[in-house]
């Protein structure tokens, strides 16, 4: 495993992190993921040198699940090996103050993230989303002020509109606040247009881009067909995705198809590989998975290389 900056920051990475949100998920009447089979994939993916996960306050049924699964395992580990990521906006009630921004309800949780996960302290905090109704000013001011308490060491965003990311990281700049460091939108090869704007000003910024659904909600394991049912407990069998991939998307795979057989990598490993080789920005992609097997075969992507001209393959594909 390499260990990468992030962004703009002096820690490192795992280059590929591990993300939890399956952890104690109800679908379908089942959990996706219990909780000895958590702590599976946690060991796992720490015997394979993965030092970066990713989690949030409201992952799993009922809320907090995921993170309470990751303190009982961190209890039995070096915190100190670990960059630790959660995620503030959704709350666990229904009462006026138990979702947002507000200076109020990022106190609330705060205190809740760190109790479940068994840490003082944590090293990213996303807002998971942006909050319309609560002033900018105010939630980096209390950001701000988690940073100074030793509560957290990075900030960090996830999805948003290109132009209030901006807003946000030109109020950081004028009013002398900490700034977001990470961002964590949707992105992958077959899902770049709608946030390309979003991009560049992660790379203008040096902001990393920590992707989820890298794989495109698992359209590039290469595991669909075109005009063929999905396998049978896929979400493209669950879910009816009939109509969800373009033929631009297709190419991608196809692109990606031909790669990994050049290179002997499955279309998930050479996904992953072309996410983390991005040129403009750091890109430190969040996998999951069901299995022990499953999130071997993503890390395996740490082992993989490919060109400059397989890379401009893929890159190519959707144009």
């Amino acid at each position: 495993m390499e260990y990468v900056s992030l962004g703009s920051t002096g820690t490192k990475v795992s280059e590929i992190c591990f993300g939890t949100w399956r952890f104690g998920k109800e679908s379908n009447g089942t959990v996706e993921t219990d909780r000895k089979t958590a702590h599976d994939l946690l060991d796992t993916a720490y015997e394979r040198g993965v030092n970066f996960i990713d989690t949030a306050n409201v992952y799993g049924d009922p809320n907090g699940t995921a993170e309470e699964w990751i303190g009982d395992w961190l209890a039995d580990h070096d915190r100190e090996e670990f960059v630790l990521a959660s995620k503030v906006y959704f709350g666990f009630d229904d009462g006026p103050n138990d979702r947002g921004l507000s200076r109020k309800h990022i106190r609330a949780q705060i205190e809740g993230t760190l109790d479940r996960l068994g840490t003082e302290y944590l090293d990213v905090y996303y807002i998971h989303r942006w909050d319309d109704e609560t002033p900018i000013e105010e939630t980096l001011r209390t950001l701000n002020d988690l940073v100074r308490e030793g509560k957290v060491n990075y900030l960090a965003a996830s999805s948003m509109a290109a132009w209030k990311l901006t807003k946000a990281l030109w109020t950081s700049d004028i009013e002398g606040l900490e700034r977001f460091e990470v961002t964590q939108p949707r992105f992958n090869p077959a899902y770049r247009e709608p946030v390309a704007d979003y991009l560049d000003v992660c790379a203008d910024r040096g902001i990393a881009v920590c992707p989820y659904s890298p794989l495109e909600g698992g359209f590039l394991t290469g595991k669909y067909e075109r005009d063929a049912a999905g396998p049978e407990g896929s979400r493209g069998d669950l879910y009816e995705w009939d109509d969800r991939w373009d033929d631009r998307q297709w190419a991608v795979l196809d692109a990606i198809r031909a790669v990994g057989e050049a290179v002997d990598a499955t279309p998930a490993q050479v996904t992953l590989r072309w996410l983390a080789d991005q040129r403009e920005f750091q890109c430190i992609p969040i996998v999951g998975a069901r299995t022990t097997d499953q999130l071997e075969e993503n890390l395996g992507a740490s082992e993989i290389d490919i060109s400059d001209d397989q890379y401009d393959r893929i890159a190519a594909a959707a144009e």
